[in-house]
C-alpha cells in the first residue's frame, strides 16, 4: 500500500491536480459582491460545443489579441463542457487568429503519436486516443471528436495543417520513437558514438511502467537520472544548432532526461515531492515554448486550471505553474484563460492510484466562495476579461477564497483557495456542467 506522499506522486503522473469540495462550513461570509462591474465586462457564451457559430467567441479574439500562447484551464478533468469548449475555441482560433497547435498536458511520446495520425492517417480518431490516452482524463468521447476534427482539418488543409502537441514528461510511458529518434539521428550522423549511446540508454530503454517504475530503490532512479542527463549531453555535442533534424532529435534526448529527473522523486520526502512538482510544471512549459519555436505559429495550451494559471489552488503542491513559466518565458506573449463553474458532474477517481472513473457531482457553490458570487452575473454562461475589471470587482478578483477545483481523484483532505484575478487574465464561468462520456 503507498503511503500518502507516494500517492501524491503518483497521481501527478496521472496528471492529477489536488483538489475538494466545499461545504458550507467552511465558507466565509460573503465580502461585497461585484456583480454590478462585472455585468458591465461580461460578454454571454452561447454554447460550449462546436459547430455552434462563431458570433458570441469575437470578443474572446479581441482578449487573445496577438498572443503566441493561449492557455485554456479546466476546473475539472472530467467534464463535458470544458472539454468541448477547447474543442470549440480551437476551431475558432485556428479559422479565425492563425492558431496551429492544440497542447495537452500528456505525456510527449502520446503526443507525438496522435500528430503522427493528424499529419499521416493509418487507424482511426477512436483508436489513437484510447490507445495514447488510456487510464488518462482524456479517454473520453470529446477528444476523439476533437481529434477527427483536426485530422479531417488536414486533409481539406494539407498545406496549412494543424498539429498536436504532448508537453509532460513521459509518463506513464516512454515509447520506443522517443529513443528512435535519438539513436536513428547519431547512427545517421555520428556512427562512431552509437556504442556510447547505446551503453547509455542500457537500463533506460524501455520505459514501460513509469508508475511502477517508483517502486525501485531511490539510488537506482538517481542513477538512470544521470545516465538520462549524459544522453542529453552526448546529444549537444554531435548537432549543429539551427538544423531542423537535429533540433527534433534533441528535444526527444531532452525528454527523456525530463522523464527520468521527474522519476527520480524521493516519494518519502515532502521537500522532494514539492521540488518534482515545479520540475515537471517548467518542463511543460519548457515542452510548449520549444515547440512554438520549432514548429511557429500559435498554440492553444489545454491543461488544469492549477496548471495554465499563474498561481495554483494547492500552492503547497504546485509552488509555481506551467503559467507562471511561460509568462517567463513570452511576457504578453502567454495569455491564461481559467475555468469555474456553479454545480455539476464530473469524472474521478476514488483513489489516487487503480479504481475507476466515477461520476461525481456537486451542488450550488456555497455562499463566500468565488462560484457562489461569479454565478449572480447575469448571463448563465459568460467570460471576462479580468484584466479590465472596474476597481470595485479587482479588489474581489484580488482575494482568495474557497474554490471548486476538481482533480483525478475525489475527494481529498483540504478545501482549495484561489484568487482568480491573481491567476488568470481571462475568466469563463459556467453555471453547470455534466460528466464527460467515457469511450
Amino acid at each position: 500500500m503507498l503511503d500518502s506522499k507516494k500517492r501524491l506522486t503518483v497521481a501527478a503522473l496521472a496528471v492529477a491536480v489536488v483538489l475538494v469540495p466545499i461545504t458550507s462550513a467552511s465558507a466565509s461570509a460573503a465580502p461585497p459582491v461585484p456583480v454590478r462591474e462585472l455585468d458591465r465586462i461580461a460578454h454571454p457564451l452561447t454554447s460550449t460545443d462546436p459547430g455552434a457559430g462563431t458570433a458570441d467567441l469575437q470578443a474572446l479574439g479581441a482578449m487573445v489579441g496577438n498572443a503566441k500562447v493561449v492557455g485554456l484551464g479546466e476546473a475539472t478533468h472530467g467534464s463535458h463542457e470544458f472539454f468541448a469548449l477547447k474543442d470549440r475555441v480551437f476551431r475558432y482560433l485556428v479559422a479565425k487568429k492563425g492558431f496551429t497547435t492544440f497542447a495537452l498536458e500528456m505525456s510527449w511520446s502520446a503526443g507525438l503519436r496522435i500528430d503522427d495520425y493528424l499529419q499521416h492517417g493509418g487507424g482511426d480518431a477512436r483508436q489513437i486516443v484510447h490507445e495514447t490516452m488510456a487510464g488518462s482524463p482524456w479517454d473520453r468521447e470529446e477528444f476523439v471528436t476533437l481529434v477527427q476534427w483536426m485530422r479531417d482539418y488536414n486533409v481539406q488543409h494539407p498545406a496549412h495543417p494543424v498539429h498536436f502537441l504532448g508537453d509532460d514528461v513521459g509518463a506513464p510511458s516512454l515509447d520506443a520513437p522517443v529513443f528512435d529518434a535519438v539513436t536513428g539521428y547519431v547512427q545517421r550522423t555520428h556512427p562512431e558514438s552509437l556504442p556510447r549511446l547505446n551503453a547509455l540508454l542500457v537500463g533506460l530503454r524501455p520505459l514501460n511502467d513509469a508508475i511502477g517504475y517508483l517502486d525501485r530503490p531511490l539510488a537506482e532512479r538517481q542513477q538512470n537520472a544521470s545516465k538520462a542527463q549524459q544522453v542529453l549531453a552526448l546529444m549537444q555535442s554531435v548537432g549543429a544548432p539551427g538544423d531542423h533534424d537535429y533540433e527534433y532529435a534533441l528535444q526527444n534526448a531532452r525528454n527523456i532526461a525530463q522523464t527520468y529527473t521527474f522519476l527520480s522523486v524521493n516519494v518519502t520526502d515532502p521537500a522532494s515531492l514539492t521540488a518534482m512538482e515545479r520540475y515537471r510544471d517548467q518542463v511543460m512549459a519548457d515542452n510548449t515554448a520549444w515547440w512554438l519555436r520549432y514548429e511557429g505559429g500559435r498554440i492553444l495550451l489545454s491543461a488544469h486550471d492549477d496548471h495554465v494559471g499563474y498561481a495554483a489552488s494547492d500552492p503547497a503542491t504546485y509552488p509555481k505553474t506551467q503559467g507562471a513559466f511561460l509568462h517567463d518565458a513570452l511576457g504578453a506573449g502567454y495569455l491564461a484563460i481559467g475555468t469555474t463553474f456553479d454545480q455539476g458532474s464530473f469524472l474521478s477517481k476514488s483513489q489516487a492510484l487503480g479504481g475507476d472513473w466515477e461520476k461525481f457531482t456537486l451542488p450550488a457553490a456555497p455562499a463566500g466562495s468565488n462560484e457562489y458570487t461569479l454565478d449572480q452575473v447575469r448571463y448563465r454562461d459568460y467570460y471576462v476579461d479580468l484584466r479590465k475589471a472596474p476597481a470595485a470587482a479587482r479588489a474581489w478578483l484580488d482575494r482568495a477564497r474557497p474554490t471548486y477545483e476538481v482533480g483525478t481523484q475525489f475527494p481529498v483532505d483540504g478545501t482549495p483557495e484561489l484568487a482568480v484575478g491573481h491567476a488568470f487574465d481571462v475568466l469563463v464561468h459556467l453555471h453547470s456542467v455534466t460528466a464527460a462520456t467515457k469511450l
